[in-house]
């Protein structure tokens, strides 16, 4: 009788990698298919990254983090990158090559299963704030030019531009040069309510969160994980 193999056995050990067979799905994953190697791709997506940045933004032990990231080099994904006396992980052109494969994976997930995840206890607001671009409903932001400037205060405050451009959205770390639309919150009160965990229209009246310019709710161009009738008639986020 057959038995099936345990976590320990060899034999299981010596099957995570596909038999060499024409399977671009399984060579492919052979390449990028260990656990957090996706992540960090995604996270080396918005510039050259130090290790313990990586560690703090992923979340990834040290042991696994520097498997991961020696792995990728070998494979030509990451590169080191000197920026001053700093040593700092980039991706290689062949590493940018992933962009869209991350892409998908954040989409599929944010339209199928972000409502029925979380707790988000770990969440910061750069976190939900780079994760815009893979929020976005481009149904709605087709023919759509607008900037958002978000002022954040507090403890993971920071500044971040949002541009949405037919379709497509991007975050800059800075000032934005022209906004249609200025946001100015605590950065914990943010967070909450680009989630949808607050209710963004009563935080405006309380003045925990400050609007200035006169385009449309940022709101209405994203995907948030909680209260899908917030939309209806709210213009505050």
């Amino acid at each position: 009788m057959e038995t099936e193999p345990t976590a320990q056995d060899p034999q299981l050990e010596a099957e995570v990698h596909a038999r060499p067979l024409f399977c671009p799905v399984a060579r492919g994953l052979d390449l990028m298919g260990e656990r957090w190697t996706l992540v960090l791709v995604r996270h080396l997506l918005g510039g050259p990254r130090g290790f313990q940045e990586l560690r703090n933004r992923s979340g990834i032990g040290p042991r696994v983090l520097s498997t991961r990231l020696r792995q990728l080099t070998e494979r030509g994904f990451v590169e080191p990158v000197r920026v001053g006396t700093r040593s700092l992980y980039g991706l290689t052109p062949f590493g940018r090559t992933l962009e869209p494969i991350v892409r998908e994976i954040a989409l599929w997930w944010v339209r199928n299963r972000m409502r029925e995840s979380g707790p988000y206890s770990e969440t910061t607001a750069a976190s939900v704030v780079e994760a815009l671009p893979f929020m976005l409903r481009e149904e709605r932001a087709r023919g759509v030019h607008i900037s958002y400037e978000i002022r954040l205060t507090g403890k993971g405050g920071g500044v971040w531009t949002i541009t949405i451009d037919d379709g497509s959205c991007s975050v800059e770390e800075g000032f934005a040069d022209h906004a249609d639309v200025r946001y100015t919150a605590d950065a914990r009160d943010w967070t909450s309510l680009a989630l949808g965990f607050t209710d963004d229209r009563k935080a405006y009246e309380q003045g925990r969160l400050i609007k200035d310019g006169a385009g449309g709710s940022m709101a209405w161009y994203f995907y948030q994980p909680a209260d899908p009738r917030r939309h209806n008639g709210g213009d505050a986020l």
